[in-house]
């Protein structure tokens, strides 16, 4: 009988292969976990990166504070030039005329305040813009034509938001604001159905974070002129509106967001000293204006073709409104701004030195003018008849009528509307057709240019 075969060889060759194997493995992990650690390494540094730049202010210390100065200086330079233009922000907030103001104007590219930038800078007053250009009530695009036109004012406005704590504390520690003139709201009564956290965040809590910072950051403390609103007065009976008024019962949210703003107002202006005045407006209408608005969407509708709804009161009377153009609103609020008296707090919310002024005023054209009235000066300007829609006013937060007593700002600060409602609607009307390159129809029936 032969001797077995010696397998020795053949194990050692397996032996020695499955060395290979595990040492062929070791170094795939090696070199796959030094991939991974090098992509990892890479992809964190360039997510840092990325929230640097579109998240610059929230990584900038500011806990100093400029001492009082009559000129555009800060010790805050080198933290502000990293992250904001910080000279293009004070050239557009440096006043060109002597002992003018320099205003600090939030939802700059808003309708209102976009018209009061402009005033405030035909007459050399300083301005410096703060909006978020959100797309709530309608297309942004129109805000941004609205920010271009400020732009070729020399206007700055930056891309902000007024629950941004930190950017407007360092704003207002880095540059001696006189004024705040304080727009940015989420405005519109039936929208708050739809999305009613949006009110809170922008109407209460914004507030309270301008206010804030105003109050703790700024050396000194500027005097601030915000916007309330007519919708305050609810279901008030008594008529015209007066500022004695009772306005405790709101008839929509966005009613009880102001309301509540004008209290939070007092609040601060009781402990902090804030010198404050609350502008009640009344259904601002003209150039420029806000899509979300009647007389801005009756007259797309009515140039499309399509029918519109004119709401009818439920005892059958027609609704109202006190509509006010907006020249004389833009009037009134610089008006505000002329006659506020400065604020008497200590830098960072210390004990305030007096009493601080604290006001509110309407504005308002004080003609309320029915709904269907302005529908048919519309047809005459659009040379087109409307297809009306008439329903009763359904219970979404709208009121029947609005009708302002401004004998109290007239007194203050001498305001007085002169601009009735055929005439402003008119210069709407120009201004829409134009911006939109519409042609409309002559009596004749031919087309013609605005």
């Amino acid at each position: 009988m032969g001797s077995p075969p010696d397998t020795s060889k053949t194990s050692k060759l397996e032996r020695y292969n499955s060395y290979l194997r595990r040492l062929n493995s070791a170094k795939l992990i090696s070199a796959s976990s030094k991939l991974l650690f090098r992509f990892t390494l890479l992809a964190t540094i360039l997510l840092i990166v990325l929230l640097t730049l579109h998240y610059p202010v929230p990584f900038l210390s500011h806990s100093s504070h400029p001492s009082s100065s009559s000129s555009f200086t800060s010790p805050h330079r080198s933290l502000l030039s990293s992250s904001l233009p910080l000279e293009s922000i004070r050239r557009s907030a440096t006043p060109s005329r002597s002992n003018g103001l320099s205003v600090l104007v939030t939802g700059a590219a808003g309708f209102v305040g976009t018209h009061c930038s402009l005033a405030l800078n035909k007459r050399g007053d300083g301005v410096l813009g703060l909006d978020n250009f959100n797309s709530h009530l309608y297309d942004p695009s129109l805000k941004r034509h609205r920010q271009s036109l400020l732009a070729s004012h020399s206007i700055l406005v930056l891309d902000a938001d007024i629950n941004d704590s930190r950017l407007l504390s360092l704003l207002f520690a880095s540059f001696p604001f006189s004024h705040v003139l304080h727009l940015a709201a989420q405005a519109g009564v039936r929208y708050a159905a739809k999305n009613p956290h949006s009110y809170i965040h922008s109407n209460v809590a914004g507030l309270v974070t301008l206010f804030e910072s105003a109050a703790k950051a700024a050396d000194p403390q500027p005097a601030i002129v915000w916007a309330s609103s007519s919708s305050v007065y609810g279901l008030n009976k008594n008529s015209p509106f007066s500022e004695s008024h009772t306005t405790d019962r709101p008839a929509s949210l966005y009613a009880a967001t102001k309301k509540a703003g004008e209290a939070i107002a007092h609040t601060y202006n009781h402990i902090y000293g804030l010198s404050i005045t609350g502008l009640r407006f009344f259904t601002v209408y003209g150039p420029m204006g806000r899509p979300d608005m009647a007389y801005f969407f009756f007259t797309k509708a009515i140039l499309a073709g399509k029918p519109i709804t004119i709401f009818r009161s439920p005892d059958g009377k027609d609704v109202a409104r006190d509509f006010t153009y907006i020249d004389d609103v833009v009037k009134g609020c610089l008006g505000a701004l002329d006659t506020a008296k400065p604020s008497t707090g200590r830098p960072g919310g210390g004990p305030k030195t007096g009493p601080a002024q604290l006001r509110i005023y309407n504005l308002g054209n004080t003609s309320p003018v029915p709904v269907a009235k302005l529908v048919s000066i519309l047809e005459k300007l659009l040379g087109t008849k409307a297809k009306k829609n008439i329903i009763t006013m359904p219970s979404n937060g709208d009121v029947p009528f609005t009708h302002a007593n401004v004998s109290l700002a007239a007194k203050d600060f001498g305001y007085r509307p002169t601009t009735n409602l055929s005439s402003g609607l008119s210069k709407f009307v120009n201004w829409y057709v134009n911006y939109y390159g519409i042609k409309l129809k002559t009596s004749t029936g031919a087309t013609e240019a605005a």
